[in-house]
Formats: C-alpha cells, sequence, structure tokens
C-alpha cells in the first residue's frame, strides 16, 4: 500500500483537533466520464494534508479500491447482517484511506427492518478511527434513479468532462433530481477539460440555463486537466499525485482537496456520519422512483 500522507505539520493538525466531517456524493449523468477516478485521486489528495477519508463505493464492478491496486471482496450489507464484521468488509487501500463498499445495501436502504437499521448505525459509529471526509462514489444504477447518498450529502458534485453528449446528460440528471427531489444545489466538477477558461465557460452555460428555469443553483467546483498521466497513473492502479506529483491533473487534485476542506458548511449540515445515516435511512423510506421518472 502506498503512503499519501503529508507533512508533520498535518500530522500535528490531526493532533490538536479534528475538523468538522463533511460528506460530499460524486455523481454523473452517463458512463465514462470519470467520476471513480476523481474520487480515488481527491481522497489520495485529501489524505495527503492528514484527512482521514472514507469512500463509500457503490460500484457493483470495478469500483474505487481498484484504482489503488486493492480487492473489495464485501459488502456493508453483509456488515449488517452479521455475516462478517466491518473490519472485514473495509478495504484499507492506503494510509488515511478506507474504502466502504455498499453497493448491495444501499438498493435496499428502505426496506431494512428496526434491527437492521439499529445494526448499521451501530457500525458506521463505531468506525476507528472516525472519518474527516466522506467521499460518495455514487452508482448510475440506483432503483430510484438518483442514489439517496447524493440527497443525504452535504455537497452533491456532479463530474462533467467537455463533451457534449456528457454535458446534456448532466444537465437532465439536474433537471430529474431537481424536479423530482427538490434537490436544488448542485456543484458541478469540470473533467477532462483543456483549460480553467473551458471550464468555467461550461460551468457558467449550464448555471445559466438551470437558473433560467428555476431548476437548481449550480456552483463551480472546480476543474481537472486532460493529462495522460492521469490516464498512464490510472493503468498502474495510482493515483497520479503518487506517480507523478507536478502533473497538471495531480495539481488539480490537490486544490480541489484544498477548496473542498473550505466549502462552508451551513448549521442544518454540521452532524456526524451517525446524523448522516439516520437521514439516508429517512429518505430511502420516502422517496420513490415515481416522481424522478415522471
Amino acid at each position: 500500500m502506498a503512503d499519501f500522507r503529508g507533512d508533520q505539520a498535518a500530522g500535528l493538525r490531526r493532533l490538536l483537533g479534528r475538523p468538522q466531517l463533511r460528506i460530499v456524493s460524486f455523481n454523473a449523468g452517463g458512463r465514462g466520464v470519470g467520476q471513480s477516478t476523481a474520487v480515488a485521486n481527491l481522497a489520495a489528495s485529501l489524505a495527503r494534508v492528514g484527512s482521514e477519508v472514507l469512500v463509500i463505493d457503490e460500484n457493483v464492478d470495478t469500483g474505487v479500491a481498484a484504482y489503488f491496486g486493492a480487492l473489495a471482496s464485501g459488502d456493508l450489507q453483509q456488515a449488517v447482517s452479521h455475516e462478517k464484521p466491518l473490519d472485514e468488509v473495509l478495504v484499507h487501500v492506503a494510509s488515511g484511506i478506507r474504502v466502504l463498499p455498499a453497493a448491495r445495501i444501499i438498493g435496499r436502504l428502505g426496506a431494512l427492518g428496526e434491527h437492521e437499521r439499529r445494526t448499521l448505525l451501530g457500525c458506521l459509529a463505531e468506525l476507528l478511527p472516525p472519518a474527516d471526509v466522506v467521499l460518495v462514489d455514487a452508482s448510475l444504477d440506483h432503483p430510484l434513479g438518483f442514489s439517496p447518498l447524493g440527497l443525504a450529502a452535504q455537497e452533491t458534485v456532479v463530474v462533467v468532462p467537455a463533451d457534449v453528449n456528457a454535458i446534456t446528460e448532466a444537465y437532465a440528471l439536474i433537471k430529474k433530481v431537481s424536479l423530482g427531489y427538490a434537490h436544488r444545489r448542485f456543484r458541478i466538477l469540470l473533467n477532462r477539460v483543456r483549460s480553467e477558461a473551458e471550464a468555467r465557460a461550461i460551468h457558467d452555460n449550464m448555471a445559466r440555463v438551470t437558473d433560467s428555469r428555476r431548476l437548481a443553483r449550480l456552483e463551480y467546483a472546480g476543474w481537472v486537466p486532460a493529462d495522460e498521466q492521469l490516464r498512464q497513473a490510472a493503468r498502474l492502479c495510482q493515483p497520479v499525485a503518487a506517480l507523478f506529483p507536478e502533473a497538471a491533473a495531480a495539481r488539480a487534485y490537490r486544490t480541489l482537496a484544498e477548496q473542498l476542506l473550505s466549502w462552508q458548511l451551513s448549521n442544518d449540515e454540521q452532524g456526524g456520519l451517525e446524523h448522516f445515516v439516520q437521514l439516508l435511512l429517512h429518505l430511502s423510506q420516502r422517496i420513490h422512483a415515481t416522481a424522478i421518472y415522471a
């Protein structure tokens, strides 16, 4: 396992006090936009500056663990059903980064009984060390049309590459979630773009359309350039910062990590992981697919 820790100052910050938990969901309107790659590289950049990162992975096939050369063989469902302890389900992919596979359980959250709900809360409440940042790699295949993790998270990031079809799919996703679930704020991460000017232009155009139609408020999350070194690192199952720390993409992810840690939380977003799971369970029992597909 690689070590993505930063310097001694980062360690001192961790000893002097943990920051407020941040929970950020990453979503996409279609496949092939680089969502899981973004989550893996952002996790590495956050760990490098001293954050304890938990990635909740909804993907059934190749998930975030694979980007670190690790194998995820379990699922949170097995911990809830007492088939395995949580420690056996968690995948420690690097220092400061754990991946929690959750594809099996997320689709049936609304059907969990009282005992299962208490077990789920207990599992995550006992997570040690506690996470500073939770990154959700949301699946496109959720039966409700959109992952309830994206609705319960403090921040919902939509990953959008500089491609006309992908931009159209991202807009369609935002429209469906806004109209179906009254989710009115998203952050846009522009991926594989040629320059920040191009990223800003794409974001501004999308924001103008969603605002004019009173669908949602889109905020600019940042941009990641098209970078051959990022692709090479992915082929070698390593974050780009580990192999090519001075690559353009590595610098972009460092900037994104710094900005994410400074995103302001409202008073009603400042609960911990247990509060997040309680909200998730509440939403899962009340949302349904009819609205989003109407």
